[in-house]
């Protein structure tokens, strides 16, 4: 069985799982639960949108995103060839994702992420390098783990405050379109404060690539309201330096421990992927 099929078969026995009536697997919230958590419950923030994980509790989520932009910037000496030149040229891409997350303790969280992605880019026109006119590219794509911190517990007055730091691992191969050759760093904090009209939580940080020791800053302003009690809404607006993109996202909470996830991200500056849908179903045990 290859990596795609293995996928696919986990995600539907995964599926069946969250149908059963299991005892002590559930997200409903607490009938007691006061006003400012009734869009987010009581979990710790997780790198996934609108997702919170409780203490010792497991989330895994198996989704899949899709990757367009019709002017990717990229330079020919990162593919192997001659030139350092900028271009612009067409990028898609197809990438299932496995996402594991785990409530340490009330406080303290812990999550990794990996990838199989396929990749293909057309090159410019006006690159006239010889570098092929299209690169096709498949296999394991990013690896990540995080370390996530809650400092404090939200209340009536007082927002939440949380941080965390991430680490991208060099699986990829130098000169490759999938993948990360070197490892890469990443602190965030932000806040959590709920209101009747909604969830809202700004975070900024720093990213650190050891491949050309850049630093980078990093923001996002997030949005998560509960519209009833299977239906939430989320939206942010995320960036690095002075790119960003707009990811409005509704959640269908169609069993206690599982619910669907999709979202759409959306460029809206140059360098940023022009459109990204993404769906899947997040699991809670």
């Amino acid at each position: 069985m290859n990596s795609r099929n293995a996928f696919a078969a986990l995600a539907v026995l995964m599926m069946a799982m969250a149908l059963l009536p299991i005892s002590g697997m559930s997200q409903e919230l607490p009938p007691d639960l006061p006003a400012y958590l009734h869009d987010r419950g009581t979990g710790i923030p997780m790198s996934q949108n609108g997702t919170y994980v409780r203490s010792r509790e497991v989330l895994l989520y198996p989704f899949y995103e899709y990757y367009h932009d019709h002017n990717m910037e990229y330079r020919p000496e990162d593919f192997g060839y001659n030139s350092g030149d900028d271009f612009r040229g067409k990028y898609t891409a197809n990438e299932g994702i496995m996402f594991l997350g785990y409530g340490i303790s009330d406080r303290l969280a812990l999550e990794f992420e990996a990838a199989y992605i396929s990749a293909k880019l057309t090159k410019s026109e006006e690159d006239h390098t010889a570098m092929p006119a299209q690169i096709d590219e498949s296999g394991l794509g990013d690896v990540e783990g995080q370390l996530r911190w809650r400092w404090n517990h939200e209340t009536a007055s007082t927002p939440e405050f949380f941080s965390f730091v991430e680490t991208v691992f060099p699986t990829g191969k130098d000169q490759s379109l999938i993948g990360t050759s070197a490892w890469e760093f990443a602190f965030q904090t932000g806040l959590i404060k709920g209101y009747h009209w909604g969830t809202i939580t700004p975070r900024l940080g720093f990213e650190y690539a050891t491949e050309d020791n850049s630093f980078g800053v990093a923001y996002a302003l997030e949005y998560l309201k509960r519209v009833s009690n299977r239906v939430r809404f989320f939206a942010m607006v995320e960036g690095f330096q002075g790119d960003a993109a707009v990811v409005p996202e509704i959640q269908w909470h169609f069993s206690p421990h599982a619910f669907l996830k999709t979202n759409v991200g959306i460029g809206i500056t140059s360098k940023e992927t022009d459109i990204a849908p993404e769906v899947g179903v997040m699991f809670a045990f």
